[in-house]
């Protein structure tokens, strides 16, 4: 895809699918006509970090676009401002103290503009390469950084979390892959553990999961009482529709995504009617709120 195919893809994305979504998350780079395309009342969700790391220094260490900044994201009609973090809470106490303070600085800033702050943290482990091993690890760190971020000096209004197993090593999953790092039971006490770390509302990512997957998670973290207030989902609702685009062109993309990529995000919809917690009962409830 070139830059006019990858800015057309998310138009006629965000045209059709915001009809059945609250809110969308778009890029700056590519994505300010999108947001111009979305449904009247859908809330907008923009991106201020730079894709991606320096691998050539250690801790994949955070930057921002740097063309951008929070005034100019609410300005381009940004409701909320999205940061993803690669976060090792047992990394080397130097890369965490510039990722701390870099989130610090961001958190001061939007609200400095009066907007609300989506911190997305993924662990990461660069020592170890065995999925598995790394599938054990998940469950504790995903629940210390939660805790961490929850923090006040960060200013993190929403955390974008992963859910804090890796689904594929649950025994009796659907998508079980065969080995085994939690029994079912113990992966419902991960979610209720790194739930009960925040005082902050929190939203699972999908993390490019299949759309079946990502529903059967979700259905896991409703039976373990997880107090999730909803998902930010995006490629396993709409990503089989890339090679329709890039075989068959625009046409074909909006008929798959007005069959498909609706049907997906209506079967995940039923999902969170069922799962999904408002987000004010993380501040004791809507009596609690009050709006300045």
């Amino acid at each position: 895809m070139n830059d006019a195919d990858l800015s057309e893809f998310k138009v006629v994305g965000t045209r059709i699918l915001t009809k059945h979504a609250s809110a969308i998350l778009m890029d700056p780079e590519y994505g300010l006509d999108a947001v111009k395309a979305r449904a009247a009342g859908t809330g907008v969700l923009l991106a201020y970090e730079k894709t991606g790391y320096d691998a050539s220094v250690k801790g994949r260490l955070p930057d921002l676009l740097p063309e951008w900044s929070v005034r100019r994201l609410v300005a381009a009609e940004a409701d909320a401002i999205k940061i993803l973090l690669y976060y090792n809470p047992g990394d080397d106490e130097k890369v965490n103290t510039i990722k701390h303070a870099f989130i610090e600085r961001i958190g001061a800033e939007c609200a400095a503009n009066d907007v609300a702050f989506f911190l997305e943290p993924i662990y990461y482990d660069d020592e170890v390469s065995d999925e598995l091993e790394l599938a054990k690890r998940k469950p504790e760190n995903v629940t210390r950084y939660m805790e961490e971020f929850s923090k006040p000096q960060y200013g993190v209004d929403v955390l974008k979390v992963e859910v804090p197993v890796n689904v594929q090593f649950v025994e009796g999953m659907r998508c079980f892959s065969g080995s085994a790092a939690y029994t079912r039971d113990e992966a419902m006490g991960f979610f209720r553990s790194a739930a009960a770390a925040t005082n902050k509302p929190f939203i699972y990512l999908s993390a490019g999961v299949t759309d079946e997957v990502f529903r059967e998670t979700l259905e896991l973290a409703a039976e373990a009482g997880t107090s999730f207030s909803g998902v930010l989902c995006g490629r396993a609702t709409w990503q089989d529709g890339i090679p329709v685009y890039g075989k068959e062109g625009v046409g074909a993309l909006e008929a798959w995504l007005e069959d498909r990529g609706v049907a997906n995000i209506t079967a995940l919809n039923e999902v969170l009617a069922k799962g999904a917690k408002p987000w004010w009962n993380a501040y004791g409830g809507m009596e609690n709120i009050e709006i300045v």
